[in-house]
């Protein structure tokens, strides 16, 4: 069992930092086309993608900003968190084959309101800047220790 574990409010300090990475596969290109409805050939179309300025087919900026709310959700402040506001600048595009590493670090803690400022950046194996923004979150008052969730098996046809 994956037990995931959150920061509450009075455990947070600036500077703090936290990371969550993935790589991009096919599937989570085509996954993320059909839950989103972004159908957009550069992403699923190998064949147009080769007459675009990239070459090949590249992921969805928003699976980028996926990443960042993933983050947030189990790593910094983790379960209990609600995410109320995000900035996102994309940077470069993501190929299938790309490990993204999202780093979230606490800029500023607003501890009466429980509001938390995080600085987001996402960088792929290379170190390259992937994207970059500000993500606003209600971070959770009371410490928890929860189960992952567990994910269905899903097929591709």
């Amino acid at each position: 069992m994956n037990l995931l574990e959150n920061h509450p409010i009075n455990e947070l300090v600036v500077g703090q930092t936290a990371t969550y990475s993935k790589t991009l596969t096919e599937r989570d290109v085509i996954l993320f086309a059909a839950c989103s409805g972004d159908v957009n050939p550069v992403h699923l179309d190998k064949e147009y993608a080769a007459t675009t300025p990239f070459g090949e087919p590249i992921g969805h900026g928003m699976w980028t900003g996926a990443l960042v709310s993933a983050a947030i959700a189990t790593r910094l402040p983790g379960p209990g968190s609600v995410y109320r506001s995000q900035s996102l600048s994309f940077k470069h595009p993501v190929k299938i084959g790309d490990a993204v590493t999202v780093t979230l670090t606490v800029s500023e803690i607003r501890e009466r309101v429980k509001l938390v400022t995080l600085d987001c950046e996402a960088h792929n194996q290379d170190g390259k800047l992937i994207a970059k923004g500000v993500a606003e979150v209600i971070a959770p008052a009371e410490k928890q220790h929860l189960a992952a969730g567990v994910l269905p098996s899903i097929a591709i046809s």
